[in-house]
């Protein structure tokens, strides 16, 4: 059977949402603009709209490079940010090496200039998203090809609404790490890893856990979400997150919902693609 590249994905979802070859015109949506851009606009760093609505102008690539850190999907072209967004994830490889635990798989940051994706995300559209997959990085580096295909374990049995065994010292040192980083505003897990991480955590230790919320999805991976720079007037963030370790009700709530457990593993594909129309002006800007 032959394995469609990423690329090819790209193409074929495309063309289901209506997009065929050729210039794009304004009314396709403006996940196929986006999904063109090669490189990053150019300038100093600068985030303009919501975390599902908006772009990026100087985003910086996050370096595949790194020993610390290898970048899944490569040929996605999704591995850009803002400078304060790549700082966090290297900082987190980099610590999670230290701990003893080699280092880091990353998986989408953000396109050249932001946007909406095709698939797999309605976020990350800002530069200001990243995920973390909870794998550690293997003791040896993978090759091109490996990094095109390897899809990492879940750490969550959908079944029982608990962590597998693969949940340990690793992942807890992982998540920490990003959530006691200043800039990190929110990190996305499966409900039963929250439930985990209150259990193991102690009660005289828990100021951090307040950033890690449940969600649907990220039974592999945690998305991490820092807020909007200083410097970006026109970038819109989220409310804070609520006082507390955020084990109590609203916990309770996700665990006693099965929902979330049919989405646990399924790729996000957008049902209506985002119009460039419905998009800032200064965002439509980097693709007229």
């Amino acid at each position: 059977m032959l394995r469609l590249t990423s690329l090819m994905l790209t193409f074929l979802l495309l063309a289901a949402q209506g997009v065929h070859a050729g210039p794009l015109a304004r009314d396709r949506p403006a996940a196929a603009h986006f999904a063109a851009v090669e490189g990053p606009a150019p300038g100093a760093p600068l985030v303009h709209g919501t975390y599902t609505n908006g772009c990026i102008v100087g985003a910086q690539p996050l370096s595949g490079d790194s020993p610390n850190l290898q970048v899944l999907r490569p040929s996605r072209n999704r591995a850009w940010g803002h400078p304060a967004l790549v700082r966090v994830v290297i900082d987190v490889a980099d610590h999670v090496a230290a701990s003893g635990h080699q280092g880091i798989l990353v998986g989408d940051l953000a396109q050249p200039s932001g946007g909406p994706m095709p698939f797999g995300h309605n976020s990350h559209q800002t530069g200001l998203d990243a995920d973390i997959w909870l794998t550690p990085l293997p003791a040896r580096r993978l090759t091109r090809d490996e990094l095109e295909g390897v899809t990492p374990p879940s750490m969550v049995d959908l079944e029982t609404a608990t962590v597998t065994s693969a949940f340990g010292a690793a992942q807890v040192a992982m998540l920490r790490r990003a959530a006691e980083h200043p800039d990190v505003t929110r990190i996305f897990v499966s409900p039963p890893i929250k439930q985990a991480l209150c259990e193991r955590t102690p009660e005289t230790d828990r100021l951090w856990l307040g950033k890690v919320r449940p969600w649907a999805g990220h039974t592999a991976h945690m998305h991490i979400r820092i807020g909007c720079p200083v410097d970006s007037d026109s970038c819109k963030d989220q409310n804070p997150v609520p006082d507390g370790d955020g084990c109590g009700a609203e916990l309770e709530s996700w665990m006693g919902d099965t929902s979330w457990r049919s989405t646990g593993t399924r790729p996000y594909v957008p049902e209506k693609g985002l119009r460039l129309s419905a998009m800032p002006a200064a965002c439509r800007k980097l693709v007229e």
